[in-house]
């Protein structure tokens, strides 16, 4: 089962791009790490609060796939300094 999760962020603190690209990157690397999906910034690369990630991961069965994506939702929800606005759920 194959399950994609396209969540957009709104991101309180940074001023500029590279503070932007820094959170996310951070964040990325830590569901690449700790996670067993796959990760992309998908959307809004250019607005320096707005992030699009889409989050794939890949079981054999549609609750694993469902319960590892909903760790990386709780993973990026523990971040301080994003909110998540807007979450697509797709199944394949």
């Amino acid at each position: 089962m194959i399950g994609a999760v396209d969540c957009e962020l709104f991101l309180y603190t940074p001023q500029s791009l590279k503070e932007k690209r820094a959170i996310v990157k951070s964040i990325i690397m830590k569901l690449r790490q700790r996670l067993n999906v796959s990760v992309s910034e998908t959307n809004h690369q250019d607005v320096w609060q707005r992030c699009q990630l889409t989050i794939v991961a890949v079981t054999s069965n549609k609750v694993a796939t469902e319960k590892e994506l909903s760790r990386a939702l709780a993973l990026i929800d523990s971040t301080p300094e994003i909110e998540r606005t807007v979450t697509n759920f797709e199944w394949f």
